[in-house]
C-alpha cells in the first residue's frame, strides 16, 4: 500500500489499517488453503498436491495485474515500487537452503507462523529453528558477506531484461500461469494423493 500513501491517495493511518486487514486476510487464506499442514506443503515436492504452487502463483499474478491497473489509473507510480537488488549467487544458494529446509521441516517461514497460529507444535519448533538460523546468520555475517554480495545484478525487472513492455510481459505470464495450472492438474492425477 506504500505508493498509495506516498501519493496522498490514502493517509498513513489508513495505510497501516489496510496493511493489517490485508495481513489478516492473507493469513486466513493460507490457513483455509491448508498451508498450516506440513504434509500438504510437502505434497508439492512429491507431486500429489499442487495447491501451494497454484495459490502462490495466483497471488503473484494478482499482485502484478493489480499494480499494472493501479499504474494505468494513476493510483501508483511504479517507479516508487521497491525492487529488491539481485545477488545471483546468494539467491541460488539461499534457494537451495530454503528448499532443503522446506522439505525437511514441512514449512516455509510464512506458513510456519500460519501453523503456529492454530497451535501446531511442529510449526512452533520450525519457528524456533528459523530464529536460530537468523541469529547465526546475523552474527556470522562477516563470514558470509562475500557470498551474500556476489554476482550483484542491481535491481532488474524481467520485462526490462527481455526488452518487453510491462503489459506484454504480464500477458505472457498470465498465459504461462494458465499452462502451469493445467500441468499441475496433470501431475496431481499422475501421483497418488496421500491422506492427511
Amino acid at each position: 500500500m506504500g505508493p498509495l500513501a506516498v501519493n496522498d491517495i490514502i493517509s498513513s493511518n489508513t495505510n497501516f489499517f489496510l496493511a493489517f486487514v490485508i495481513g489478516i486476510g492473507f493469513g486466513f487464506v493460507l490457513e483455509q488453503c491448508g498451508f498450516s499442514s506440513s504434509r500438504k506443503l510437502a505434497g508439492l515436492f512429491y507431486g500429489y498436491d499442487m495447491v501451494v504452487l497454484k495459490v502462490f502463483f495466483t497471488g503473484g499474478v494478482t499482485a502484478m495485474l493489480g499494480l499494472l491497473f493501479f499504474s494505468l489509473f494513476g493510483w501508483v507510480d511504479l517507479n516508487l515500487v521497491y525492487v529488491n537488488p539481485t545477488f545471483l549467487t546468494s539467491a541460488i544458494v539461499g534457494g537451495l537452503v530454503m528448499g532443503f529446509g522446506f522439505i525437511m521441516g514441512g514449512f516455509c517461514p510464512g506458513t510456519s507462523f500460519c501453523g503456529a497460529a492454530i497451535g501446531k507444535i511442529d510449526a512452533m519448533i520450525f519457528i524456533v529453528g528459523l530464529f536460530i538460523g537468523v541469529y547465526f546468520f546475523a552474527f556470522g555475517y562477516p563470514m558470509f558477506e562475500t557470498l551474500y554480495k556476489s554476482a550483484n545484478m542491481g535491481s532488474p525487472k524481467i520485462s526490462t531484461m527481455l526488452d518487453l513492455s510491462d503489459g506484454v510481459f504480464a500477458l505472457i505470464l498470465v498465459v504461462v500461469a494458465l499452462g502451469m495450472f493445467y500441468a499441475a492438474e496433470w501431475v496431481e492425477k499422475k501421483f497418488p494423493r496421500e491422506e492427511y
